[in-house]
């Protein structure tokens, strides 16, 4: 049945909202937080709550049209030609279990009201770094987080989850009720319904302190090279970002930023204050700012400089085995070179400790890597993109001989598959757990093509 035939009675049925090409406010609604992604779903859907999820469900089953959930926009890496967004606003949830440490909350809810709700309490959330992005867009697709090293993937603290299922039962599974499906909702998304609500751990942190050390860019490489010293003796408590930054030369930036380089190399500790574990980092190169200090996810948030609207971009993201001599010179190098202006910043994550040994069975994994990398292009209106696809496939072919076997699916790129996050024998699982799970093909294909 044509789409337009199965969808026409939903409006004057659903208590949220239903849009189809041509509506008003259609254009705004089938949007990504990334605006360089031009979606082109066939309708984008606001349930108000669950009768509303399952009129959607039927009417998509009807008409053959497949459902692409995406709470907060994040992660889109295609058109959806035909599709139908799940928009899951609606579904704010947020129950906090201080005694035991767990948190449930509802599939539209954004970490920074998690992060906020937990301030002063000693409790952390496995967040990322952007307070905007969705609870469970996050942890469905692994995650990497501030605690990362100190309590895994996001991923790895879900504990259970409230899924529709394709066939419209609604139930909360767990390890014990449904183990395949609890593997594959740990990184592959859903894969096997539409999560409603996600029961997480909280990561134990009475005493979080951080620092953040800025250097010169020309003291990259030599920077580099002592926090991968660091993680060597680092303990699993201890968090370390590193970000290069380059920023333009454009009017729209402030005169204190605009066309320096520099370099932030950033910690976060669970229990206390390590200050001493940064001495080599510290007399690597001449520290031009510094900041140490108890501090929280929110200050953290607050801080970061993670853009809190839509915005257009493009970039590169890579787990890596190792960070050698040879790849740290050359990585310094290239960052130093004209052309390579367009990539304004490369983020390099610490990993190890608890992203070793994951606690719990689930599809992503970090275990094979030693670090991850994100370089950022934004695109600026009016400039051309030729120079900036360049500089990142020139980042990417400089890194190809250190890249790890398998990444996280939160930081594949637009185009990327899962593919790039499993090996052939947990694709091959994935796949036979999606066809028990959705034999029809109701939820979209995502990153795992059918």
């Amino acid at each position: 049945m044509p789409l337009l035939s199965a969808f026409d009675s939903l409006p004057g049925r659903l208590d949220g909202s239903l849009l189809r090409a041509g509506d008003d406010g259609f254009d705004a609604a089938r949007r990504p937080w990334n605006l360089s992604i031009d979606q082109l779903p066939a309708a984008v859907s606001a349930p108000a709550g669950l009768d509303d999820l399952r009129l959607i469900l039927a009417a998509a089953r009807e008409a053959g049209t497949p459902l692409a959930v995406q709470p907060s926009g994040h992660g889109a890496s295609g058109d959806l030609s035909g599709a139908v967004i799940v928009r899951t606003a609606a579904f704010d949830r947020l129950e906090i279990d201080h005694d035991a440490g767990v948190v449930v909350v509802g599939s539209g809810v954004r970490w920074g009201a998690v992060v906020d709700a937990l301030e002063g309490s000693g409790w952390a959330a496995p967040a990322g770094t952007s307070p905007v992005v969705s609870v469970a867009g996050y942890t469905l697709g692994g995650g990497h987080s501030w605690f990362s090293r100190t309590a895994g993937l996001g991923s790895d603290n879900l504990r259970a989850a409230w899924v529709l299922r394709p066939d419209g039962t609604h139930e909360r599974i767990d390890d014990g009720s449904d183990p395949e499906a609890m593997w594959a909702l740990r990184g592959a998304g859903g894969v096997v319904g539409i999560v409603t609500a996600l029961e997480i751990d909280l990561v134990r942190a009475p005493a979080q302190w951080g620092a953040a050390l800025t250097f010169d860019a020309a003291d990259t490489a030599a920077v580099i090279r002592a926090v991968r010293d660091l993680a060597a003796v680092a303990p699993a408590t201890l968090n370390v970002f590193v970000n290069s930054m380059r920023m333009p030369d454009v009017p729209m930036l402030p005169e204190a930023i605009r066309g320096k380089s520099f370099l932030t190399v950033q910690a976060l500790s669970a229990d206390g204050a390590a200050d001493a574990l940064l001495d080599g980092v510290r007399r690597s190169g001449a520290v031009q700012r510094e900041t140490t200090g108890p501090t929280s996810l929110a200050a953290l948030a607050a801080a970061s400089g993670e853009p809190t609207e839509p915005t257009a971009g493009r970039g590169a993201s890579v787990a890596l085995d190792r960070l050698d001599d040879a790849t740290i010179e050359a990585l310094a190098e290239f960052r130093q070179a004209p052309e390579q202006a367009p990539i304004v910043g490369i983020d390099l994550r610490m990993l190890g400790g608890a992203l070793d040994a994951p606690r719990r069975s689930g599809f992503a994994s970090l275990a094979s890597a030693s670090w991850l990398l994100h370089a950022l292009v934004p695109d600026f209106p009016g400039a051309p993109t030729g120079p900036g696809d360049a500089s990142i496939v020139g980042l990417v072919d400089l890194l190809a001989p250190a890249v790890a076997d398998r990444t996280v699916p939160t930081f594949l790129t637009p185009g990327q598959t899962l593919e790039r996050c499993a090996t052939e024998s947990d694709l091959d699982r994935l796949r036979a757990v999606r066809a028990s799970a959705d034999p029809d093909a109701v939820l979209h294909e995502g990153r795992l093509p059918r």
